[in-house]
């Protein structure tokens, strides 16, 4: 299937919605799929066939359903008369930030990046996380989610209390902090599924001033390969952390949180549905579980930053 057919359903979609001429009275789910998968396979003229993925069900007074054309996926609607279909909707208020910014300037990928810069002991990075978690489970393998770490050099002089390889490598709360960054780093790269997990433990039984002896405990509760971690941390410490220099040279990262999406900075609101909002808007076509709403976070505080 190529990749240019989608495309062209859209636009035909499109202009024929001027010529549906069904009833005035309300279809029944049933009838608005067949409507929808008579319309889309006219369209197609015969290169390829639509199917129904799942149920058709109401929402926000339209009909929605899944469909699938060869290898693709998309979201269509119809009015609940059958009269207009939408080839794709948009949510309101899921695209327009708190504070007025939308999300149409996102690139659009097949697949999302995000990379979320923190500091493993920020305050700030650790709500962006938390909040970052809940857009994880919800997308999964669906979008490339990863955390980075914010690695400053020369911080305070250079000195051993914020820094190793002569002022090279330095963190804002001190060397446990740049000690856990490589940890996660490690976790990430190496038992991938329990990453998440980790971090979360990490946030509510640690802090940069004891880490170094509490992340174990904290690591083989959360089933992670400690002997791993180790062997990690001692063989790639140094490489791990020129790798994140380098990107935080390229996205210019200057403080925590900061989040990169499609290797774009966004700048929008600071929030969970915000944070899910702005990845799904970097999908050429959006999974379905971006319609899910991940609700507000109230009662956090999700302005300021760790620079």
């Amino acid at each position: 299937m190529k990749r240019f057919l989608v495309p062209i359903i859209i636009i035909l979609i499109i202009l024929g919605v001027a010529q549906m001429l069904y009833s005035q009275k309300g279809i029944s789910s049933k009838r608005a799929g067949e409507i929808v998968i008579d319309y889309v396979d006219k369209a197609l003229e015969g290169q390829a066939t639509a199917e129904l993925v799942g149920d058709v069900t109401k929402e926000n007074g339209v009909y929605k359903m899944r469909l699938k054309i060869g290898e693709q996926e998309m979201t269509s609607y119809i009015s609940l008369n059958g009269k207009i279909i939408f080839p794709s909707g948009i949510a309101v208020t899921e695209n327009i930030t708190a504070d007025g910014n939308t999300n149409s300037d996102i690139p659009k990928q097949d697949k999302t990046s995000a990379d979320l810069f923190v500091m493993s002991f920020c305050p700030y990075g650790n709500q962006a996380e938390e909040m970052m978690m809940k857009v994880v489970d919800l997308l999964k393998d669906k979008a490339d989610i990863e955390l980075h770490y914010v690695i400053y050099e020369n911080y305070q002089g250079g000195g051993s209390d914020y820094c190793v390889a002569n002022g090279k490598y330095c963190s804002m709360h001190g060397t446990q902090e740049l000690n856990q960054d490589i940890r996660e780093l490690c976790v990430q790269k190496y038992q991938k599924e329990k990453f998440w997990d980790f971090v979360k433990q990490i946030n509510a039984s640690c802090n940069y001033q004891d880490v170094d002896a509490c992340w174990e405990k904290v690591a083989k509760n959360s089933g992670i390969d400690v002997n791993n971690v180790k062997t990690c941390f001692a063989e790639e410490k140094i490489s791990l952390l020129e790798s994140e220099v380098e990107l935080g040279k390229k996205y210019d990262i200057s403080g925590s949180p900061q989040l990169i999406i499609n290797d774009k900075e966004f700048t929008g609101s600071r929030g969970t549905e915000a944070y899910k909002s702005a990845i799904c808007a970097g999908f050429n076509i959006m999974p379905e579980e971006c319609s899910t709403n991940l609700g507000s976070d109230s009662g956090t505080t999700t302005t300021g930053g760790c620079e």
